[in-house]
Order: C-alpha cells, then structure tokens, then sequence
C-alpha cells in the first residue's frame, strides 16, 4: 500500500530534513517547500492528503497561505473524528499559536515546536488511512481512536 500524499512546508533544514526521511521511510510520497510560492505553486499542483505547514515562512506567514488556498479551492475541508470542515492541515510553529487562528483555518492539529515526532507520524498515517477509506495499521490501530492525536495541550487545539 502507498503512504499519503504529503506538502511539507518547512524553512528549518534540519528539521524539514528529518520530518523528511522519517516520513519517507514509512513510505508516504512528500513533497517539499520551503517557502510561502513554492507551497502555494504545489497546492495548485497537486492534490494533498495532509499538509505540514510551518507558519513563520521567510517569505509570508502559513496564514496567508492556507487563506491563499481556501480561497483558490485549493485546499477542502475533511471528516476527521466525526469533525467536518477541518483543514488537511497540521499548523507547525515555534511561536505561540492564537485560538482565534485556529478557530478560522480549524486546522486538523496544531504542534507547537518541538513536537514529538510520533505525532506527526501518526497524523500521517490516519491521512493515508482517509485515502484508502480503511484504517491505519501497526502502532496506530493500536489506540483507541480518539486517543490517535496528542491530547489538547499538546496540539493547542
């Protein structure tokens, strides 16, 4: 089975480098950006399951860039836990996210940096499961559903 369809939008070279190859290995097909044009040119592109946007971008805010998307059509909501309207989206940031922010673009999950990357694979993996219209399998399937995501401290959701 193919992984998710991934836009990993990060500035941060280790970072991005290490989200990167942990996704990869898990056999999800991601794409990179590592600026605001190059993120909306592939939101344009191509079609994502889940996107990992970092918000403070060297060239506009991850804001203006989902904003950009939602307005284009470039980006649809998705049912998620029972949730629709939500974002395919995972806000990144190292700065403190406001609840009005997420309350607007209602983003699948926010992790605020640093962020345990068993998050970030599991978020992953419940995309690829939305794809296929299955389950996740290994470690996933081993948690209750509503248990698949970090508790609301740690997305600030």
């Amino acid at each position: 089975m193919t992984g998710a369809h991934l836009l990993l939008v990060e500035d941060d070279d280790m970072l991005r480098e290490l989200l990167l190859r942990n996704l990869q290995a898990r056999g999800h097909d991601v794409r990179v950006a590592v600026d605001a044009y190059t993120a909306l040119a592939q939101l344009q592109a191509v079609s994502f399951d889940l996107v990992l946007l970092d918000i403070c971008l060297p060239d506009q805010t991850g804001w203006e860039v989902l904003r950009t998307a939602q307005k284009e059509g470039w980006l649809a909501p998705v049912q998620m836990h029972g949730n629709v309207g939500q974002l395919p989206v995972v806000v990144l940031s190292a700065v403190r996210v406001s609840p009005r922010r997420l309350l607007e673009f209602r983003p699948l999950a926010y992790l605020p940096k640093p962020f345990p990357l068993d998050s970030v694979l599991r978020l992953a993996a419940e995309a690829e499961s939305r794809r296929v219209g299955g389950t996740a399998t290994g470690q996933e399937n081993a948690e209750d559903s509503h248990n698949n995501l970090p508790n609301k401290e740690e997305l600030h959701a």
